[in-house]
C-alpha cells in the first residue's frame, strides 16, 4: 500500500494591488497562518474519494467521489479539484485514484484565497504521488487554469502564487505578466498587520468580478492598448476618452499599480505612515472607481482608521465581502481590534472575526 502524501498552502492577504492580476499588473500579498492541508492516498483504482472538514472547530464533514476522466462541473468547493483533475487528464498526463482528506483553516468567502490554498496543496500532492515535473509557479497556472476553464470565475495568477510562493514576514512583489518576483522583508519590528474577516461571504464566480474584468477588457480595446498595465499614472489623461464607467475602472488599475510600487519603496525604507496613506487611498479608489467594497466594509475601514495608532486600513481580495486589512503600530493590533469590533456589530449587525 502506498504511503499518505501531506502538503499544505497557506491562505494570503494582498496587502495592495488589487484587481490588476488580470490587467498584467503588480501585486504584493503576503501569506496568514491560516492553511489548507491535503492526505492524499493513492488507491489503486480510477476513483477519486474526498473528505473534508473546513475548520477543525466545526464537526461539518464533507465527502464527495467521482471517477477520473469524467469530471462533471458540480458548482460547489469541489470544482477546484475535479478542475485540476480534469485539466490534467486533457492534457494528457497520467493520473490514477486516489483518497484525499482536506482539513482547512482558512475561512472560505474570507477574501484570503481559500479556494487557491485548497487548489495548491492539492496540487503539490498530486505532484509528489504521480512524480509530476512542474515548478511551482506552472502548479499556480494550472489553479488559475481551473478556475478560468472550469470554475467559471476570470481570476488572475496572483492568489495561486502567493499560495505557492509566498512567506511568512515577507511580501511577494510580483509581476503577474511575467511571473517575475522579489521577496520584500516586512518591518513587522515596527508595525502590526491586523486582517479581520467582515462575516460577508464573497463569491468570485458571482457577476461582478467577471463583469469588471470584461470592462477592464473593452477599455483596453477602446484605447488600443493590449493591457491596461501599458498605462502609467502620469498617462491618466488617456482615459478621458473612455465612457465614464470604463474611465473609472481603468483609473483604479493604473493608479492601484502606481500604488504597489510606492508601497514597495515605503516598505523597504520602513516608512509606516506612507504605507498607510497608500492603504486608505487603494480603499478609497475600490469604494468609488472600481466599486468592489460594501457599506459594511466601508464601515470597518473607518471604525479602524478612528482607533488611535491605526497607520491605514483597506479592502482586501476580490470584494463584494470578505476582508480588510489594516497597519497598527507594534503592539496596538488587538486593542484596536477589541475596539472595533463590537461597534461593528452594533452598527452592521455582522459578526466580524481577528485572523491575523
Amino acid at each position: 500500500m502506498n504511503a499518505p502524501i501531506i502538503t499544505r498552502a497557506h491562505g494570503r492577504v494582498n496587502l495592495i494591488g488589487e484587481h490588476t492580476d488580470y490587467n498584467g499588473g503588480w501585486v504584493l500579498p503576503t501569506t496568514i497562518p491560516q492553511f489548507t492541508q491535503v492526505t492524499l492516498t493513492p488507491n489503486q483504482s480510477q476513483t477519486v474519494r474526498i473528505q473534508s472538514s473546513s475548520d477543525p472547530k466545526k464537526k461539518e464533514e464533507r465527502s464527495f467521489s467521482y471517477t477520473l476522466g469524467q469530471e462533471k462541473k458540480a458548482g460547489s468547493w469541489i470544482d477546484y479539484l475535479q478542475g485540476i483533475t480534469a485539466i490534467l487528464t486533457l492534457e494528457k498526463i497520467p493520473l490514477s485514484g486516489f483518497d484525499l482528506r482536506i482539513e482547512s483553516t482558512v475561512p472560505e468567502g474570507s477574501g484570503l484565497s481559500s479556494s487557491a490554498a485548497l487548489e495548491m496543496s492539492f496540487l503539490k500532492a498530486l505532484k509528489l504521488a504521480f512524480d509530476l515535473k512542474f515548478t511551482e509557479a506552472e502548479l499556480a497556472r494550472l489553479g488559475q487554469r481551473t478556475e478560468n476553464e472550469f470554475v467559471g470565475a476570470r481570476v488572475g495568477i496572483m492568489d495561486q502564487m502567493a499560495c505557492a510562493l509566498a512567506s511568512s514576514g515577507e511580501a511577494l512583489f510580483l509581476d503577474t505578466k511575467t511571473l517575475k518576483f522579489q521577496r520584500i522583508p516586512l518591518p513587522l519590528e515596527h508595525m502590526d498587520l491586523l486582517v479581520i474577516n467582515s462575516g460577508i461571504s464573497h463569491r468570485n464566480v458571482g457577476g461582478g468580478y467577471n463583469e469588471r474584468r470584461a470592462q477592464c477588457e473593452e477599455a483596453c480595446r477602446l484605447l488600443d492598448i493590449p493591457e491596461l498595465r501599458s498605462l502609467n499614472a502620469q498617462e491618466l489623461s488617456r482615459l478621458d476618452s473612455l465612457p465614464d464607467v470604463l474611465k473609472r475602472r481603468a483609473r483604479h488599475v493604473v493608479t492601484e499599480n502606481d500604488r504597489v510600487f510606492n508601497t514597495v519603496k515605503a516598505i523597504q525604507s520602513e516608512d509606516i505612515t506612507t504605507m498607510g496613506r497608500l492603504f486608505v487611498e487603494s480603499h478609497q479608489s475600490m469604494r468609488d472607481d472600481y466599486e468592489v467594497s460594501l457599506p459594511e466594509i466601508d464601515q470597518l475601514v473607518e471604525l479602524c482608521l478612528k482607533q488611535e495608532g491605526v497607520f491605514g486600513a483597506r479592502l482586501t481580495g476580490g470584494g463584494f465581502g470578505g476582508s480588510i486589512v489594516a497597519i497598527t503600530k507594534k503592539g496596538k493590533s488587538l486593542q484596536v481590534a477589541a475596539e472595533v469590533l463590537p461597534e461593528y456589530a452594533r452598527l452592521t449587525g455582522q459578526k466580524a472575526t481577528v485572523l491575523v
